[in-house]
């Protein structure tokens, strides 16, 4: 009869220590949990995470700038001509080769979306001017063609593309 006794305090005591250890990790979780979440992207921040554009006013020949994250965002409704420019280049001429089919979306060749920041020192790029008829960087002179590519200057790489998809005819996504 001890023995059995023994056994029932054992167990018993097994329980108050798992219920104390179940009881000190909920208590551990609920503290944690807050701190844990506090670390996520705030709404204001996850609203600047994507933006949603209307193209529909923007005629072939044009564009427009908008913010994305706190950048300019230039995009670009090219003419056949802007389109036929860009694709002439030799790949082998270019410091950063980078066709232009790969940077535009398929089926959508005269829509361009770019980073409207130069890659040498981040400032941004005018529409329409320099040597090539893209964007002429007045701060130190790079030149880029109709698809963003740098031509000459001193910018080392193109114009990045942001992750961008058509919600509809006339409206791009960004982010």
């Amino acid at each position: 009869m001890a023995e059995n006794s023994k056994k029932t305090g054992e167990t018993r005591r097994d329980f108050i220590v798992l219920s104390a250890s179940a009881v000190a990790g909920v208590g551990a979780a609920s503290f944690v949990w807050p701190l844990i979440n506090s670390l996520n992207p705030s709404a204001d921040v996850l609203a600047l995470a994507s933006t949603e554009i209307d193209i529909s006013a923007v005629e072939k020949g044009q564009a427009i700038r908008v913010m994305w994250r706190g950048k300019p965002v230039f995009v670009r409704r090219r003419t056949e001509k802007e389109i036929a420019d860009a694709r002439d280049v030799k790949i082998d001429e270019l410091r950063d080769p980078e066709r232009d089919e790969d940077r535009v979306k398929k089926d959508r060749d005269e829509w361009l979306v770019l980073v409207g920041v130069c890659t040498h020192l981040g400032c941004v790029p005018l529409g329409y001017q320099g040597e090539y008829g893209g964007w002429f960087c007045p701060c130190h002179g790079s030149d880029y063609d109709t698809s963003g590519r740098i031509r000459k200057g001193p910018a080392p790489t193109n114009l990045p593309v942001p992750p961008y998809e058509f919600l509809s005819n006339n409206v791009i996504k960004i982010g």
